[in-house]
């Protein structure tokens, strides 16, 4: 149940590819969804990419510094999410990105809490991916990488694509570690397309290289550009299999960072024994009440006065607020289907009503 980010750098080293290619193989268990959102603040490429303009622009990152404002960042969250799934089964969810570079400046005090949502996303069964591009790592949006239970960075094995990610990756590594929840959290994703050797490219850039992806610009031209993604070649490329193998290995570090995380329950203390044997103490023999003099008053016991009772405070009492989440989960089977544009627009009478809008088969 992981919540992953994935970021590049210059140079195009392909993270929204990647990202794409890691949605559509993400292993799901029985109940599970998993949700792409693209959180690059340079703007989307998913929407004009992969699904070719063939959902409205009218859904994706830019409504939510309008619904954090009125406090329905949760449910509006939910309600952008475009169902890509081949089968249209509801299992495999995008949030598109931003259709202009300058609506970013609008989210930078909503990407606080998105991490919130990302979370209640997540403890109400479903799996978030999150591509951050080329700078989103790095900024405002850069929180949402320092609370991920996992940090990957795409990088291309040739020499102009390591010298670029060598000071990016050194950055968030600190970053992390100041930060965020630890530098373990970050890991490589090796584009093999230069002849640099795993364990090499590790070691120069500080950190392990998780998951290997062949340089294949055929396959990866269907997750970029847009394509038949249900076609047998593509299934069983190069490509989609190393990515199968990634997000495994993906699994696998998130769960072990969870448990190390995770806090242990502290057993209840035991009593300590003494250290030297103590001396049995003699019985002592009781002594007849003295008299009170004539002039003396007789010795009063003191009495146990209860402390006072705190002054109520003044003011409304604020109780813990609940997540954005708290009660709220999908709808299953998924939500209304995606209606086809319609002169109206998206907002219209006719345009599409509800969230998880089906888009099956779209590239």
């Amino acid at each position: 149940m992981p919540v992953v980010t994935i970021s590049g750098g210059p140079g195009a080293p392909g993270a929204t590819t990647t990202a794409l290619a890691l949605l559509l193989a993400w292993p799901l268990a029985e109940g599970r969804r998993v949700a792409l959102l693209e959180c690059d603040p340079d703007g989307g490429a998913i929407l004009a990419g992969a699904l070719q303009g063939r959902v409205e622009s009218g859904y994706g990152l830019r409504h939510l510094a309008v619904a954090d404002r009125r406090g329905r960042l949760a449910e509006t969250l939910w309600e952008q999410l475009v169902d890509i799934s081949p089968d249209g089964g509801g299992r495999r969810l995008l949030l598109p990105g931003l259709t202009d570079p300058a609506q970013a400046a609008g989210l930078a005090y909503t990407w606080e809490p998105m991490v919130t949502a990302c979370q209640d996303l997540d403890r109400g069964g479903c799996d978030v991916l999150i591509d951050l591009g080329r700078s989103g790592a790095h900024g405002p949006s850069g929180v949402l990488a320092r609370r991920a239970d996992a940090v990957l960075v795409t990088v291309r094995s040739t020499l102009r694509g390591l010298s670029s990610a060598k000071p990016r990756v050194a950055a968030l590594a600190a970053d992390l570690d100041t930060e965020g929840t630890g530098a373990d959290a970050l890991a490589l994703v090796l584009v093999q397309e230069g002849p640099y050797a795993p364990a090499e490219v590790g070691r120069a850039l500080g950190a392990p290289v998780l998951g290997l992806l062949p340089y294949e610009p055929r396959s990866a031209t269907v997750l970029s550009d847009g394509g038949n993604s249900a076609d047998r070649r593509f299934l069983r490329s190069g490509l989609m299999r190393s990515v199968r193998s990634t997000a495994d290995e993906i699994r696998l570090l998130t769960d072990r960072r969870r448990l190390r995380l995770s806090p242990v329950p502290q057993a209840p203390a035991q009593p300590q024994p003494a250290m030297y044997p103590q001396q049995p103490q003699q019985p002592q023999h009781p002594q007849a009440p003295q008299q009170p003099g004539p002039h003396q008053q007789p010795h009063q016991q003191p009495q146990f006065v209860p402390p006072p009772p705190p002054a109520p405070q003044q003011g409304p009492q604020h109780g813990p607020q609940p997540a954005p989440l708290a009660g709220y989960a999908p709808r299953p089977p998924v939500p209304q289907a995606f209606a086809p544009p319609s002169p109206d627009g998206p907002h219209g009478p006719n345009g599409p009503t509800g969230p998880g809008q089906e888009v099956a088969r779209v590239f």
